[in-house]
């Protein structure tokens, strides 16, 4: 459909209600306001809930594998052999074995719980999210006694580095005086912040040989980490895996370890995309009232254009360009305004915390201690083509009531 000269003329001045209609114009910038605010809305909202997917499963498959490879029953003895069969598939990146276990962490100054990894120094450097998040100390004097903890958790503590922490195992050794708690003191050489709380604030790094001996594993391991190019074929990769070591082994992969999270973080995204879309659909519908109220208001300009010869279809393509351009423009002002709004919300969100005084993105709710946020293309695109589509579609009821007017009903008692 094509508007001429004289459709776009007459539409915009429409727009432009004189003193005495000014009311029309009002409904006309509400609408307007409407749309733009729920673009804006649906697009942070969306870019936010897309960025703490990511950046969730970037910190879970980060320091954790994407497949993990269990014993039968019991630690995994045989983890050198697992580990080479691992690597033989396509797609592994690396194959990590760590001891862990869960213990209480203390120091002079408190106590919490934590969890241990026992992981070779060599290891340990190739987890980029650890080794390039070292807020004090330093990975090379990793070893032996020296342990790695997350800076949260030595706050906790009350400790930093060349510090000891005490760990204590809730499975105590057997002696002939009872069961005694099993314990370690280690040196802490480095303190690492990964961005989400619960590492942070619980995970202690060990070397190997340290965690083996203190959870009396022996030569074993607890489990492989195995890290692979592409996590959405680990369900895939940890197939192969199993046939090529024959069963013998018990495997999961990040989708089966964490699937009540991502499945709680993707019927919560679905549910604010359908309730937000709403404010887009209220703002269409005002695009409905205020060109009813137009069409009323312009009854008379209506009957005189259609006496002065102009067709129906002419009457109809003026009010849909009015109407339509109060889509256009709101889709495009919340376009721009969602857009600056997510690419700095970490400023605003600073900025507002430091007016009010109030922490708003808890660390310990929220997971991580910025908000993230991802713009997704494709997303963006949907929500301008849905905001677009809902303006036209408000724009056909009142267009039609207008170019259906007989202008001799209209002009009968002028």
């Amino acid at each position: 459909m094509s508007f001429g000269a004289v459709e776009r003329m007459v539409a915009f001045r429409y727009l432009r209600a004189r003193r005495q209609e000014g009311f029309v114009s009002v409904i006309a910038a509400f609408s307007l306001l409407g749309i733009a605010l729920g673009v804006a809305t649906l697009i942070i909202v969306m870019s936010v809930m897309n960025g703490f997917r990511a950046d969730l499963l970037a910190r879970i498959l980060g320091l954790n594998g994407a497949l993990s490879i269990y014993g039968d029953s019991g630690p995994l003895a045989d983890y050198a052999a697992a580990a080479r069969a691992a690597w033989a598939v396509p797609g592994v990146k690396d194959v990590i074995p760590t001891v862990e276990g869960q213990v209480l962490a203390t120091s002079r100054f408190g106590a919490a719980g934590a969890f241990v990894h026992g992981i070779r120094p060599q290891d340990l450097r190739r987890l980029g999210l650890v080794s390039q998040h070292i807020v004090a100390g330093s990975l090379a004097d990793f070893g032996d006694d020296g342990v790695a903890i997350g800076d949260r958790l030595a706050r906790q503590l009350g400790i930093g580095v060349g510090d000891a922490v005490t760990v204590i195992s809730p499975r105590g050794t057997d002696t002939v005086f009872g069961t005694m708690p099993r314990l370690k003191t280690y040196r802490v050489v480095a303190l690492f912040d990964v961005g989400m709380y619960e590492y942070d604030n619980s995970f202690i790094y060990a070397p190997l040989k340290a965690a083996q001996l203190f959870f009396q594993t022996g030569p074993a391991v607890t489990d492989l980490q195995v890290y692979v190019a592409n996590p959405d074929r680990a369900h895939a990769i940890g197939r192969e895996i199993a046939a090529a070591l024959g069963g013998k082994a018990r495997i999961v992969d990040w989708q089966q370890a964490n699937s009540a999270l991502f499945n709680a973080v993707e019927i919560e995204r679905n549910v604010m995309f359908l309730i937000l879309t709403l404010i887009i659909l209220v703002a269409a519908f005002n695009i409905v009232s205020g060109m009813i109220m137009m069409v009323k208001d312009k009854s008379r300009d209506i009957a005189i254009l259609r006496t002065m010869g102009a067709s129906r279809a002419l009457v109809l393509r003026i009010f849909m360009l009015s109407g339509a351009s109060i889509g256009v423009v709101g889709t495009l002002t919340g376009l721009v305004l969602g857009i600056a709004f997510t690419e700095n919300i970490e400023a605003i969100r600073e900025f507002v915390q430091r007016i009010i005084g109030t922490n708003l993105f808890s660390a310990e709710i929220y997971f991580f201690t910025r908000i993230p946020a991802r713009i997704d293309p494709r997303e963006v695109a949907a929500v301008a083509i849905m905001a677009l589509s809902l303006s036209f579609l408000a724009t056909l009821y009142p267009s039609w009531r207008a170019a259906r007017l007989d202008p001799v009903e209209a002009l009968r008692y002028e």
